[in-house]
């Protein structure tokens, strides 16, 4: 791959990056001043003809989010910016936050400019305590420099926002829950349609957008849309619904590798220059049994699934749910898959709003499976009887209403097609991966 100049993570080593003077030295607001001098349905379009499709987990086009707001609305108008990141192995946000939150903020502003919000909320994971405290800080200077409040920059556009940190709960990454806990009540992701951009936070028409999302918009207005297009991945021609995967992304790389870290590339990277390249290798000389592409949710490479494209259909192609948060996390070839994917049940099944009953019992059995056959006591038909369990939930199949419990199965329906025969082994040597203590706990 040729040399990438990294822009989302440009400034984060330099001294004092969170301060608004280092940001404001090195062209920071620019972009925001050039979008207030635009038409908000122009910044849209802006945005949409890039082709930025969200960093969030979904791939959904952001202008086209955007333009789905209702014409002519009286307001108010509201963003959300998901800030939450509990999806396991991820960790890109928070380095956002924390070494270069103008950039976030005037993401921010540029986006309520184009949807004509006057109100901002960041909805900000609980356990992020120093990002809190980077955003209220970088939040105050805003305001005291006039980029936040009434008349931002003179030009008569106003915006005030707020911070508000979340329970820690992972179903607050999905964006209905996530307004649910907004307005201070329990995260049950809601019923769609009607969509939040029709009806959303206190029931108004709302977009929210990931924090990277929002970064990658500041420079689409400094630097072009032919800058974001020429990088990344073009649409198939063959493939009518791809939009292609255009723009930097920012890849987190953790597990069983030998220097874990966040390294921002064009998308498309294979998931070996990853591992190899980025991430130092596999640990302690071992190989890669399997890798995760984005977050437990999105389900498993095996080790020859390796020069996969990690864009937004890479994934896909080999049976994953998709790019997902592009945490890639390694599993090397010393670990059971058996112990993997029970943690990765035992989390979905903790992480269940429980409002469905697919979802909420459904993670519960496929968690009790495991902890059976993790003590031994596993039998052949167990691993027929996961993937059913996996196969008859989710919005794929149309029985939840988020998609959680699809998150939830395809790792196992993943690891059951591609490691059938370590699971199978281990059933019939009948071992146990667990302590005493531990299976005298899982008896009772």
């Amino acid at each position: 791959m040729p040399r990438f100049e990294p822009v989302l993570l440009k400034r984060i080593d330099k001294p004092n990056s969170a301060a608004l003077a280092g940001y404001r030295a090195d062209g920071g607001y620019t972009a925001l001043k050039k979008a207030l001098a635009m038409a908000p349905d122009d910044v849209t379009n802006l945005v949409k003809d890039s082709g930025l499709r969200g960093r969030g987990g979904a791939g959904f086009s952001a202008g086209a989010k955007w333009s789905f707001l209702p014409k002519n609305h009286p307001g108010p108008i509201y963003l959300c910016v998901n800030a939450d990141e509990s999806e396991p192995g991820t960790f890109n946000n928070r380095i956002l936050m924390e070494q270069d939150p103008h950039q976030l903020l005037e993401g921010i502003a540029i986006a309520c400019h184009a949807i004509r919000s006057n109100a901002a909320y960041i909805y900000l994971r609980y356990e992020y305590g120093r990002s809190y405290r980077v955003l209220d800080a970088a939040i105050k200077e805003c305001y005291a420099a006039g980029l936040l409040g009434e008349n931002i920059l003179g030009t008569g556009f106003k915006l005030d926002v707020r911070l508000h940190r979340g329970a820690g709960a992972y179903i607050c990454g999905e964006e209905t829950g996530l307004i649910e806990s907004l307005e201070g009540k329990r995260a049950w992701p809601r019923i769609k349609p009607p969509y939040p951009a029709i009806e959303g936070l206190f029931r108004k028409p709302t977009i929210v957008n990931n924090v990277e999302t929002l970064c990658c918009v500041t420079h689409i207005l400094t630097r072009g849309v032919e800058w974001f297009k020429s990088m990344g991945v073009p649409p198939d021609p063959n493939n009518k619904r791809d939009q292609g995967s255009y723009g930097p992304k920012l890849y987190c790389i953790s597990g069983h590798v030998n220097k874990p870290c966040c390294v921002e590339l064009p998308l498309g990277v294979m998931a070996r220059e990853l591992i190899d390249v980025h991430g130092g290798g596999v640990w302690k000389g071992r190989k890669a049994k399997a890798v995760v592409p984005g977050g437990i949710s999105m389900g498993f490479l095996s080790a020859n699934e390796l020069d996969t494209k990690l864009d937004f259909e890479g994934p896909g192609k080999v049976g994953c749910l998709g790019l997902g948060t592009a945490a890639v996390v390694v599993i090397d070839d010393q670990t059971s898959m058996v112990d993997v994917l029970y943690n990765c049940c035992r989390f979905m099944s903790h992480e269940s709003c429980g409002q469905c009953t697919p979802c909420r019992e459904g993670t519960a059995w496929m968690t009790k499976i495991l902890e059976r056959i993790r003590t031994g006591r596993g039998k052949l038909e167990d691993i027929d009887l996961l993937y059913e369990v996996a196969n008859s939930m989710g919005i794929i199949p149309g029985t939840t209403i988020c998609g959680l419990a699809d998150g939830a199965a395809w790792p196992v329906k993943n690891a059951v097609t591609k490691f059938r025969g370590e699971f199978e082994e281990y059933i019939r040597s009948g071992r146990s991966s667990i302590t005493p203590a531990q299976q005298l706990m899982a008896a009772h």
